[in-house]
């Protein structure tokens, strides 16, 4: 089915839907905001995305201090629930909650911020399954602390097998090492983030699924379905201190479903991909919300979250498509839990979340938008992920401003609270 994007989002998360269709929020100008009486406590909280919108790299963009001086309060303290939603997954939550505080100058907790793969905490039935996981940064102990207790980096398998690892001239063996019959089988594919080395983790990931995790070993016809295979960050591109964007982890499993159907004539399945415009990583967003404001003793449910960001193809989209979920609940009715019982939340308050388009990273107005025509009027490139299939209408943005602090006045403003 492909009801407005739906159909790859199942195929993403497969036990969030069962039929979708709903209105998204219109779209209406950020400008020429009045200043209302405050209100306590609140019923909104931001989902905040944070290349592009908070930092350029390693830079804090100007906006964003400006925007934590109206969201802070005088004791230091967030005056709605924030969560911070980023597609990168190469650092760990605590550290990234470090950066972000030395940047913003507020106090930000490791249980505000969500990685790409923070989901992966949900999939419990691999945790203790013998994974392949491929990424930089802490990546072992990033997946530890998702719950992953059996692991082999892609580093590791390749000194196990150092036939495998062919393209660098100056890394091949140089005599032929004996076979190895003592090495456990492989049991799943764990993708966290963007490697170092693209041409050993492509060939050595597809070693696995064609061998069915036994990479030391030849198959006459390779398996299908291939072993499991979970992926988050399905952002192609990403902005950081460059003038123009740089590839990002999409760019990476779009190189390994290639190859993969190029060799095989399948297409390559995930189990699950999270990070935004995954639903279940809003899901997870949300349960946050609930908590910090449990936390802080705000009585009144948060009703309506405000997703900002600087991707049409994740932060909108993802937006957009949370919406639409919501929309679906409310009025079917239907459990928001998986019927694996992967996901089980509490019944949700949430009635609504809309998406804030800013200009400060990859979204720029002089470009074309995604849907709009290129000057020889052809289509635009679709620059999100294969199973997210596309819709015009998921790329468009509630509300477009120049950067997160005139976010933050819109909301603000159309909530009545003070700035």
């Amino acid at each position: 089915m492909a009801v407005l994007g739906f159909s790859s989002a199942v195929r993403a998360a497969p036990w969030l839907w069962r039929r979708a269709a709903a209105e998204l929020p219109r779209r209406c100008p950020g400008k020429g905001y009045t200043v209302g009486p405050a209100q306590n406590p609140p019923t909104f909280g931001f989902l905040l995305d944070i290349d592009g919108v908070l930092v350029r790299g390693h830079r804090v963009i100007p906006a964003a201090v400006e925007a934590f001086r109206r969201l802070v309060n005088a004791q230091g303290q967030l005056r709605v629930p924030v969560v911070f939603v980023t597609n990168a997954g190469n650092i760990l939550q605590h550290g990234k909650a470090q950066e972000l505080s030395s940047l913003l100058g507020f106090k930000v907790e490791p249980d505000q911020v969500i990685l790409s793969h923070s989901p992966m905490k949900l999939f419990s039935q691999y945790h203790g399954k013998r994974m392949l996981v491929s990424g930089q940064g802490p990546l072992v102990e990033n997946a530890r602390a998702l719950g992953f207790e059996n692991l082999v980096t892609v580093d590791e398998l390749r000194m196990a097998f150092p036939v495998l690892d062919m393209v660098d001239l100056r890394r091949r063996p140089k005599t032929t090492p004996l076979p190895r019959s003592d090495f456990p089988a492989i049991e799943g594919v764990l993708l966290l983030g963007e490697p170092v080395r693209w041409e050993t983790s492509l060939q050595l990931i597809m070693d696995v699924l064609l061998s069915n995790g036994n990479p030391g070993t030849g198959l006459a016809t390779a398996p299908y379905p291939h072993l499991p295979v979970l992926a988050s960050n399905m952002d192609l591109l990403w902005m950081a201190e460059a003038k123009m964007p740089r590839f990002g982890h999409g760019t990476f499993l779009l190189c390994l479903e290639t190859i993969y159907r190029k060799v095989t004539g399948n297409e390559l399945r995930y189990e699950g991909l999270m990070g935004k415009p995954s639903i279940l990583t809003y899901q997870y967003a949300e349960d946050l919300i609930r908590q910090q404001a449990e936390r802080r003793g705000w009585a009144a449910p948060i009703q309506k979250l405000y997703a900002v960001g600087d991707n049409p193809m994740s932060d909108v989209c993802g937006a957009n498509l949370f919406h639409q979920y919501l929309q679906m609940v409310k009025r079917d009715g239907a459990e928001e839990q998986g019927s694996d019982g992967l996901w089980k939340q509490r019944p949700s308050a949430i009635q609504s979340c809309a998406s804030i388009l800013v200009c400060t990273g990859v979204y720029s107005p002089k470009t074309p938008g995604p849907t709009e025509p290129t000057q020889g009027g052809e289509e635009p490139p679709f620059h999100g992920h294969r199973d997210f299939s596309f819709s015009p209408k998921l790329m468009e943005a509630s509300h477009i401003v120049n950067d997160v602090d005139e976010a933050v006045q819109l909301v603000f403003h159309k909530e009545g609270w003070t700035s």
